[in-house]
């Protein structure tokens, strides 16, 4: 008896990936082996840098609302920590928002915390 290969879907799953990798430089974009561990490193980062990029707005964050509060004379360590003490439910993300974009809002939350 011959043997069977399933050429179709071999050859198809090919295809998804060499597609996927269209617009790759050189060898990249049109050799299986090249195109498929370049498509495979790309999944890697990109999941990785899902999560880095939590990490750096978090930072950017951090950093405005830091220097909106010093404005006003506190530190951001001390501003969180007096929020905290008074209950304000605001995240940072919101806190970086109004001290970039309204700051006479941040500053009417920075008084209420003093």
């Amino acid at each position: 008896m011959s043997r069977s290969v399933n050429h179709v879907a071999s050859r198809a799953r090919r295809k998804k990936i060499l597609k996927r990798t269209k617009g790759y430089f050189g060898k990249r974009k049109n050799v299986w082996t090249v195109a498929k561990n370049t498509w495979e490193k790309g999944q890697q980062y990109a999941y990785r840098d899902r999560k880095n990029k939590k990490r750096a707005f978090r930072s950017l964050w951090i950093t405005r609302i830091n220097a909106g509060v010093r404005e006003h004379g506190l530190s951001y360590s001390a501003f969180i920590g007096l929020l905290g003490k008074k209950g304000v439910q605001l995240n940072r993300k919101t806190l970086a928002d109004l001290a970039m974009n309204q700051p006479q809002a941040f500053k009417a939350i920075v008084d209420l915390v003093k």
